[in-house]
């Protein structure tokens, strides 16, 4: 029933209102009345005066009070509720699906999803409707359970810094089952290939409706440097009236502070989707840029990483003889300069006299001989990662450099004299260029029909040849040829840098060359053939709100994948490291057009701004508690027995029933002191309440035995929430893993890195050794995988036999629980720990490995009731007795491995120690 924006769960309680008159004249009737009587000595006692009279009837105002009270108590029953949901809008049968979007471009009303959907989620508990929640850029089966166990979920649901792609909206049809169900799809406002499809298997299962942000989408395109101006595009999806936007510089200064460190304003014309602009800076303030992010945008899309693509470089030009005076299109330079001037940064000197300045390319120009020193120093500035770029001429060819013997500083060997073709002692016509092949990074190119090259010094054959070859004449004679030396590498172009020899650097094809090879900017994407067998490792990662975050543990990624793979729970937006250049992964691209999404007419949408759901029956009953409270002192006051110490513990009273917000964190202190005043085994709360039950019992149970057998004497177990709780205070964590856990949130996975640095331990224990082998091909392991990326686990191995845990207390060569079989792992040992001649075990570090993982359900093995009788059975007989014992032998080791550390490692040192002693 509605009255207004108040709805009733139960409005036939109301009509316990209609006897509220009944109850007037009874408390009118209390006190009665008196009895009035004539008396003749009344005269008497006129002048007395009675300190304890008591009035003849209840005071009209009491009567309201009490009235009052009683309707709070009448209302607060019938489950009044502000804003309700109209009843009529929901199939109250059907259970509850909440499909997220949670891209992107979620991300900037994120928190006005999530209110609405907890609103959603209590309005399906209260009408007993399961509720599921999926989210689509990492689709997983809804698990349709209670709305209440949803809605502590909530916290640790975050937007994914990608989209979902058509290969994630068709999963998530093929996961949805058969059952009818409601379904509720926030929708990021984008238009996305395959959401038609989505959406037909959703109207299929029942109705849809979708929310909707009215805010505008705004993103940022990759920044790009072209005459040494930072060019940024920024996007919207809408068209729209003219808006002005700022776009912030982010990079480090001098001091390697993070800061702005410049701005530039944009504009969106009116009708216009884009907008552009170019911010002009020098090149000392170019190279600290890290990131272009728009101003008041809190998502992924509006920031675009920068990478050695906004680097122009640095770039040394050196010639074997001067420049002939007043013939300057003979310079050796003068056509590399034309070509690099607009893009690079030129130094002029002497090799020796460059080389301390780091530049990123040397270019050596028809330069035949270097000193012991140059060639000592240019070769270890190779090997770090620079780009020797060298051309021949009559010096290289008439010099006997590479002849016998490959020189370390160029990549083939040359034969002796040149090639000249086209003259009077020719060896026929001018040659073309060969079309490049697939594997060079030339490929794509076109040439020109007016290339041609009249001279050339020749390769030696050589087994090696065919593979540095990366341009040939129609002839099939090298034209330009490349080695990998350390991280860097030489290439020689086999023609003079001016036309003297081709009409090479007369085309624009020579420009294009140098850009394919780095030399004039680093623009140009990596090619095909240098992705190909390499591994890009992630160094930071945004996340959907954009920020940036360290990478810590994630996996490297292909090459071949890098550039071309969508963005996925595989494949995050970000800064990757590779064999010799850095490239930023975007979630908006060059490519990318932003559309709106568009509803079909059958489908409603709502927006965010829903009113809140706001139960007010516990507000009403503590407000008949309080009228309560004051009738009794107004009572008190008229009999006159409400003295100042009465007065006094009546408002304690009232304090005492209302002053409950302090015992939260008096409990919480209280947990603290006896975490730190006593041994604490803890283990994490799941949402799974048998599960959690048994984890307790568990750990209940290997402190009994602790207790009996060691000198560890803990205290009662204790239930961690990870979201809310401190782990500073707790040894070592059990944490169970089951298919549906909730993933815990950012700031909880922070205090589990910190805890894990610190000298935490946590035992996973994915409870499926009866099922499965290690790895992910259960359930429970695929969710740990899940669970434990964003954790800063070092690499692991299965338990050694000279592993601490196989000696800290009891001797183990297995470690069974419920179940046996299954490997345990733990981190692994530095590559140099050896094993010394006549110890049993090698000379380990003292750190306690911070994360135990495994599946044999060592907490159902440990597990007691309050009489210490086992809960769960394990094996038959005596051989499940004697694996029971085991499983509790493996938790003393583990306790006292994580109390100890590695300390019986040290024992490889007594041999050394009785030495110095004179033993």
């Amino acid at each position: 029933m509605m009255l207004g924006p108040i709805g009733f769960a139960a409005p036939w309680l109301l009509l316990a209102l209609a006897a509220l008159p009944i109850l007037w004249i009874i408390l009118r009737a209390v006190p009665p009345a008196p009895v009035r009587r004539r008396f003749p000595g009344v005269a008497l006692m006129l002048d007395l005066k009675d300190e304890d009279s008591v009035t003849d009837r209840t005071p009209w105002w009491l009567l309201l009070l009490r009235m009052l009270a009683v309707a709070a108590v009448i209302i607060g029953l019938a489950g009044p509720v502000l804003n309700p949901r109209d009843a009529g809008e929901a199939r109250a049968i059907d259970p509850l699906l909440i499909l997220l979007d949670n891209s992107w471009a979620s991300a900037r009303d994120w928190n006005a999803q999530i209110a609405v959907i907890d609103g959603l989620l209590a309005e399906a508990g209260r009408a007993g409707r399961p509720a599921a929640v999926m989210q689509l850029s990492d689709p997983e089966p809804p698990l349709f359970q209670a709305a209440e166990s949803w809605r502590s979920r909530l916290p640790g649901l975050a937007p994914a810094p990608w989209s979902a792609t058509p290969e994630m909206l068709d999963e998530a049809a093929g996961l949805l089952g058969d059952a009818a169900f409601e379904t509720r799809w926030f929708s990021d406002g984008l238009m996305h290939e395959g959401r038609e499809r989505l959406l037909t298997a959703l109207e299929a299962r029942g109705p849809v409706t979708a929310h909707e942000s009215p805010r505008p989408i705004l993103a940022l395109k990759p920044a790009t440097l072209a005459d040494g101006l930072v060019n940024l595009e920024a996007l919207r999806a809408q068209s729209g009236p003219t808006r002005e936007i700022i776009v912030n510089a982010h990079g480090l200064d001098p001091a390697g502070v993070p800061r702005v460190l410049a701005s530039l304003p944009m504009t969106f014309g009116e009708g216009e989707t884009g907008a552009q602009g170019a911010l002009s800076l020098p090149p000392e303030l170019r190279a600290r840029l890290t990131r272009f992010k728009i101003a008041g945008q809190d998502h992924a899309g509006a920031v675009t990483l920068g990478d050695d693509g906004l680097k122009r470089r640095e770039v040394a030009m050196i010639a074997g003889r001067d420049d002939r005076e007043g013939l300057e299109l003979l310079s050796p330079l003068h056509y590399l300069e034309q070509a690099l001037i607009p893009t690079a940064d030129l130094l002029d000197g002497a090799l020796m006299d460059v080389l301390p300045a780091n530049p990123d390319v040397i270019i050596l120009a028809d330069v035949a001989t270097l000193s012991g020193a140059e060639q000592a120093a240019l070769l270890d500035w190779t090997t770090q990662g620079g780009l020797l770029l060298r051309f021949a001429g009559p010096r290289l060819a008439a010099s006997d450099v590479s002849r016998t013997e490959e020189a370390p500083l160029m990549p083939v060997r040359l034969r002796v004299g040149g090639r000249t073709v086209g003259g009077a002692m020719s060896w026929g016509e001018p040659k073309a260029l060969a079309p490049f092949a697939e594997d060079t990074p030339f490929y794509g190119l076109s040439i020109p029909e007016d290339v041609s090259v009249t001279a050339q010094v020749m390769a030696q054959p050589d087994p090696v040849l065919a593979e540095r070859v990366i341009a040939q004449l129609t002839d099939g004679t090298p034209l330009v040829t490349r080695k990998r030396i350390g991280a860097g590498q030489v290439v020689l172009f086999h023609v003079t840098a001016n036309a003297e020899w081709s009409s090479l650097p007369l085309s624009g094809l020579f420009v294009q060359m140098l850009e394919r090879l780095a030399v004039s900017s680093a623009v140009a994407p990596p090619d095909a053939a240098e992705l190909a067998n390499t591994t890009w490792q992630p160094v930071a990662v945004l996340d959907g709100f954009g920020a940036l975050n360290d990478a810590g543990t994630l996996p490297g990624v292909a090459g071949e994948r890098i550039l071309a793979a969508p963005l996925g729970p595989d494949l995050a937006p970000g800064i990757y490291d590779g064999p010799d250049r850095r490239i930023a992964r975007n979630v908006v691209s060059a490519e990318t057009t932003l559309a709106p999404m568009a509803w079909p007419a059958r489908i409603p949408v709502e927006g965010l701004a829903r009113a809140q759901e706001l139960p007010l029956g516990g507000w009403l009953l503590a407000a008949s508690l309080m009228l309560l409270v004051a009738d009794i002192a107004a009572s008190l006051a008229l009999s006159g027995r409400l003295w100042p110490v009465r007065a006094t513990a009546a408002l304690l009273l009232a304090l005492g029933l209302f002053g409950a917000p302090g015992g939260a964190k008096a409990q919480d202190d209280a947990r603290a002191i006896l975490a730190t005043s006593e041994v604490v085994l803890a283990h994490v709360i799941t949402g799974n309440a048998a599960l959690d039950d048994a984890a307790r019992a568990g750990l209940a149970g290997l402190g009994r035995v602790l207790n009996f057998r060691t000198s560890i004497e803990p205290a009662a177990p204790i239930s961690v929430n990870l979201e809310t709780d401190d782990l500073a205070f707790y040894p070592i964590l059990y944490w169970p893993i089951t298919p549906d856990q909730p993933t815990p949130s950012a700031e909880a996975y922070v205090k589990l890195n910190d805890y894990l640095r610190n000298g935490g331990l946590i035992v996973f224990d994915t409870r499926d050794a009866d099922v499965a082998g290690f790895g992910a091909s259960s359930p429970n392991g695929v969710r740990l995988q899940r669970l434990a990326a964003p954790l800063d686990i070092p690499p692991l191995e299965p338990v050694p036999d000279d592993h601490v845990l196989t000696r800290a207390f009891y001797l183990l060569t297995d470690f069974p629980g419920r179940h046996a079989g299954r490997p345990v792992w733990v981190e692994a040992a530095p590559p140099d720990a050896e094993r010394i001649e006549g110890m049993p075990f090698r000379n380990l570090n003292d750190g306690v490995t911070p994360v135990v993982i495994g599946g044999n359900d060592w907490a159902s093995a440990w597990a007691v009731n309050d009489r210490g009788d086992p809960l769960f059975p394990v094996g038959r007989g005596y051989a499940g007795e004697r694996q029971r014992e085991l499983a509790y032998r493996f938790g003393v080791n583990l306790v006292m491995h994580v109390l100890t550390g590695n300390y019986k490692s040290d024992q490889v040192h007594v041999p050394a120690l009785l030495d110095r002693l004179g033993q």
